[in-house]
């Protein structure tokens, strides 16, 4: 059974630093890709970055790159999302994904059809 939990979600001012964790249960999170999503009232759920399980390299969207950063603790089976200068249009409710199965594709990290595993979710609201 998988399951991942998010949690770090909330208000904060625009300028202003937030970090997102993602606590895996039932595999571990160097196995599996995982992936950061966001999705905002109206909006389609948008990729904003990710993990390869194989060799560690991190992929963002073009929108956060520079500000946001996306790590793994392995002794905590956590994954980390640190996000700085934040944007009022960064408010969504930001989800953590783990992929169904061992992926060896750059393309498939971009994309939420391959993700078979998500978490509840966790509101970020950015004030102007």
């Amino acid at each position: 059974q998988v399951q991942l939990a998010e949690s770090g979600g909330g208000l904060v001012q625009a300028g202003g630093s937030l970090r997102l964790s993602c606590a895996a249960s039932g595999r571990t999170v160097s196995a599996y890709g995982m992936g950061w999503f966001r999705q905002a009232p109206g909006k389609e759920r948008e990729f904003v970055a990710a993990i390869n399980w194989n060799d560690g390299n991190t992929y963002y969207a073009d929108s956060v790159k520079g500000r946001f950063t996306s790590s793994r603790d392995n002794a905590k089976n956590t994954v980390y999302l640190q996000m700085h200068s934040l944007k009022p249009e960064g408010t969504a409710v930001y989800y953590c994904a783990s992929h169904g199965r061992a992926y060896f594709s750059r393309a498939a990290y971009y994309t939420k059809a391959t993700y078979n595993y998500w978490g509840q979710g966790t509101q970020v609201t950015v004030s102007s």
